[in-house]
C-alpha cells in the first residue's frame, strides 16, 4: 500500500498551528497583563480624583468655618481687645445721644468676665436708649446695676451703669 498522503503540508500546517497557538497565548497573556495594569492605574486615578474632590470640599468647608468663626469671634472680647470694646461702648453712647464715660474696668478674680463701670448723662429717653443698646449689643452682657437719677430741675438724667462682660476671653 502506498501512502499518497503528503506529509510535508501536514507537518507545515502542524508547525503553523503550534506557532499560532503559542502566539495566541502570548498575546492573550499580554492583553490580560495590560488589562490588569490598566485597572490598577484606573483605580489609582479614581482614588486621586476622589481625594482631590475631598480636598476641594474640605477647602470650601474651611472657608465657611473661617467666616463663621470670624462672626463668632465678634461676640467675644479678648483681653487684648478691651480698648476697642470700651470704644464700642462709648460709641453706643454717641449713637444714643448721651455722654458716656468709662469709670472702672476690672477683671473678675476667676478671669472669666470683665467688669465695667460707666457714667452716663443725657435725657431720660437717650439714657434709656443707651441701656437698651447695651442690652442688645453682640456681646453677652449681664447688668450688675443701673442707678438712674434726675439731676436738678432740668431734663438731665445721670446714670451709673455697672455691667459684666460674660463673653470675655483672657
Amino acid at each position: 500500500m502506498q501512502n499518497n498522503f503528503p506529509k510535508i503540508p501536514l507537518i507545515l500546517s502542524s508547525v503553523f498551528f503550534c506557532v499560532s497557538l503559542i502566539g495566541f497565548f502570548f498575546f492573550f497573556k499580554e492583553i490580560n497583563d495590560n488589562n490588569k495594569e490598566l485597572q490598577l492605574k484606573e483605580t489609582t486615578w479614581q482614588k486621586e480624583s476622589i481625594r482631590r474632590e475631598d480636598i476641594k470640599k474640605l477647602d470650601q468647608s474651611v472657608k465657611v468655618i473661617e467666616e463663621e468663626s470670624k462672626e463668632l469671634e465678634k461676640h467675644f472680647a479678648k483681653s487684648s481687645d478691651v480698648v476697642p470694646f470700651l470704644d464700642t461702648l462709648e460709641g453706643l453712647g454717641k449713637a444714643s445721644g448721651v455722654k458716656a464715660e468709662t469709670t472702672s474696668v476690672d477683671i473678675t478674680p476667676n478671669k472669666t468676665a470683665l467688669m465695667v463701670g460707666m457714667r452716663v448723662s443725657g435725657t431720660f429717653g437717650n439714657v434709656y436708649k443707651f441701656v437698651t443698646l447695651l442690652e442688645n449689643s453682640p456681646y453677652e452682657i449681664e447688668f450688675i446695676g443701673v442707678d438712674m437719677h434726675k439731676d436738678g430741675g432740668a431734663d438731665k438724667w445721670n446714670a451709673a451703669v455697672r455691667i459684666k462682660l460674660l463673653s470675655f476671653v483672657n
